[in-house]
């Protein structure tokens, strides 16, 4: 069930049809947006959107890991990661059901 993928593009052209921009100002909107999200996520920030879910930095410690091939272990030095966390209202839509709107 491998769907297609939205790219810009499509969210894009999208807020043209819905909203009525023109499409210079549909993307203009849609690079607004993104790099607002992008630019919170940096900082440390958790980025919410209701009925949607949010996506929260998480910072992940030095471990040790081990090479699968020769079996010899490597430290793997601490990074920041990013986890989206759907709302129950998204896991609803996705499944074909009906949810009560959460925030």
């Amino acid at each position: 069930m491998a769907g297609k993928t939205v790219t810009r593009a499509d969210l894009s052209e999208a807020v043209y049809q819905k909203v009525g921009l023109s499409r210079t100002e549909s993307a203009d909107l849609v690079e607004r947006v993104l790099a607002e999200i992008c630019d919170s996520l940096a900082g440390g920030e958790t980025v919410k959107l209701s009925s949607f879910g949010s996506f929260v930095v998480r910072s992940k410690g030095e471990r040790v890991g081990r090479n699968p091939k020769t079996g010899v272990e490597v430290p793997i030095d601490p990074r920041r990661v990013m986890v989206f966390k759907p709302s129950n209202v998204l896991k609803a839509h996705i499944n074909g059901e009906v949810a009560e709107n959460d925030d």
